[in-house]
């Protein structure tokens, strides 16, 4: 049920509960201030606003707190007997002077570490005839949020497959044009080829991603053996590698296994592997290590590249960031990599963490829950191998 809908049905069921309360219980009011103020709620109104998900304030005519929630006062947005949210307080005093329903939203100062504000769908309205005033307020920072990232995404990825497929059309004219020019027709159909294949991995990319980003559950984990996860993420990049003259060295513990998807965790060292690839030197190497950690298992994988300048840190693993976006596209990176790896990661119950120093490389530690909740081996079935 969408907030504002909400929003109506407890004001309609307070407003009855109001109503009620004047009609069958008038000759119990005695005392006109008690009239004024309406000082006491009706019966079964405090416990309509304790259910309520959102954050609920009931006011007297005097801008007093007759109720609140707990949400509200986690917010702040109430304390001891006031509200101290300004814009609220006018809001009601507006309503309580016309009777009107009013909706808006606000921002109020952030309640959590590091939060700045917190933004307020909410809904005030008149309750009774005393002055008292009704005053719901549905926290929507979240969703505000994830509507921001969404629009960044698909701007991100609308920008992203502009530059493929516009070179992949200026390359198919030219060749049109260049038809008498065998040389040429094969330079730029080797180009095209190069621009496909970019496009073939953003599209892969972005499956991936779309697949394991909702921290929906594995649907069908099983034992994973990290031996030939290893092995079968080095098969994929030996080419690249071997282009470079890198050594990828596997090492450590073996026997080791999680519980999860084999093609995801692949998928994520593959990723992982291919990066260091791309961002190290030629006759330079890339190892990839195993080695348990009490109820885990650390994969890690080492480079003697470039490194990562500290400021780029904490974005690595966000979409689409690339620390240097010249490179990443020459080396035909689509800027997911990383992001995967994360969001795989997550979907394993585990996490992904980066050292690195600006000259002498980077390593990337994915840590899993082991198989059965401890990290113990069994006699591999692959050996762990130096591939060149």
């Amino acid at each position: 049920m969408s907030f504002a809908a909400l929003a109506g049905f407890v004001v309609g069921a307070l407003a009855v509960l109001f109503y009620r309360n004047q009609i069958e219980a008038p000759s119990r009011i005695t005392e006109p201030e008690t009239v004024e103020t309406g000082a006491a709620l009706p019966q079964g109104v405090a416990s309509v606003l304790a259910v309520l998900p959102s954050s609920a304030v009931v006011l007297d005519a005097h801008d007093r707190v007759l109720r609140a929630s707990s949400a509200a006062r986690a917010f702040g947005l109430v304390k001891g007997d006031r509200l101290m949210a300004a814009e609220l307080l006018a809001l009601a005093r507006q309503v309580r002077r016309d009777g009107e329903i009013r909706e808006s939203e606000i921002d109020v100062a952030g309640h959590k570490f590091g939060q700045e504000t917190t933004n307020f769908a909410v809904r005030v309205a008149p309750l009774g005839t005393y002055g008292q005033v009704l005053v719901l307020a549905e926290d929507q920072t979240e969703r505000r949020r994830v509507e921001a990232v969404r629009r960044d995404f698909v701007a991100n990825v609308s920008h992203e497959l502009k530059t493929p497929v516009g070179a992949l059309s200026l390359l198919a004219e030219t060749i049109q044009d260049a038809a008498d020019d065998p040389e040429a027709v094969t330079r730029f159909a080797n180009r095209m080829q190069h621009e496909a294949a970019r496009l073939n991995h953003l599209v892969q990319d972005l499956i991936t991603l779309s697949r394991i980003q909702g921290a929906e559950p594995i649907p069908t984990p099983g034992q994973v053996s990290i031996d030939e996860a290893i092995h079968d993420a080095i098969d994929y990049c030996n080419t690249k590698a071997a282009a470079k003259d890198i050594a990828l060295v596997s090492g450590g513990t073996e026997g080791l296994r999680i519980w999860g998807d084999d093609e995801l965790l692949v998928t994520a060292l593959r990723n992982l592997i291919d990066n260091a690839i791309a961002y190290s030197p030629e006759h330079t190497r890339v190892v990839v290590s195993v080695r348990p950690a009490n109820d885990s298992v650390e994969i890690s994988v080492s480079d003697q590249g470039i490194g990562i300048p500290e400021e780029a840190l904490e974005r690595i693993f966000e979409r689409f960031f690339r620390v240097d976006a010249a490179r990443s596209r020459a080396t035909g990176g689509t800027g997911l990599g990383l992001a995967i790896v994360k969001h795989v990661a997550a979907a394993h119950a585990g996490e992904v963490s980066v050292w690195s120093k600006e000259g002498s490389g980077s390593t990337f530690t994915l840590r899993l829950p082991a198989f059965g909740g401890t990290a113990v081996a069994v006699p591999p079935s692959i050996p762990l191998e130096t591939a060149k």
